[in-house]
């Protein structure tokens, strides 16, 4: 049986990624933060003080969403935005105590609870997972600079 790209590849990281998504917004649920808003914390939390276009760039996420999500994060008091004293018309975007105290406190569980959803699969088969998922990135990333060049002709 021949499976299609579009199935073994396109249908089944979509599917992959939501069962991650699903399962991760459930463990993230007492702590009252999302998977997205996460991934965004996590991120400052490894670089902190940085204008929110290069969070946009560093986190993956478009400025709309973005900005969704830091309303969010700092209502709860997770992050702080402060003027960009090299640009005013930007923010830099700070990591608070509670934000930091947060992912200190989760990061092992989430460790944790990554082993488990792995536990069963060798450490060469994820190896190799990991090797093509960044060869799959690389290149949906040139392809995706070649388009955007060519729409610029």
């Amino acid at each position: 049986m021949n499976i299609s790209m579009d199935k073994a590849i396109g249908a089944a990281s979509v599917r992959l990624s939501k069962k991650i998504t699903r399962l991760i917004n459930l463990f993230l649920k007492p702590y009252n933060i999302t998977t997205e808003q996460w991934g965004v914390l996590r991120t400052l939390f490894e670089m902190d003080d940085i204008a929110q276009k290069e969070l946009s760039i560093r986190s993956d996420k478009d400025q709309a969403t973005l900005t969704k999500i830091l309303d969010i994060l700092e209502k709860n008091g997770f992050v702080g935005r402060t003027s960009n004293p090299i640009d005013r018309r930007s923010f830099l975007i700070r990591i608070t105590e509670k934000g930091r105290n947060l992912v200190e406190e989760v990061s092992p569980h989430l460790e944790t609870y990554y082993g488990d959803i792995v536990k069963e699969i060798n450490s060469e088969k994820i190896d190799i997972f990991q090797e093509v998922m960044l060869s799959l990135e690389d290149r949906i990333d040139f392809l995706l600079e070649e388009s955007t060049r060519k729409k610029e002709m």
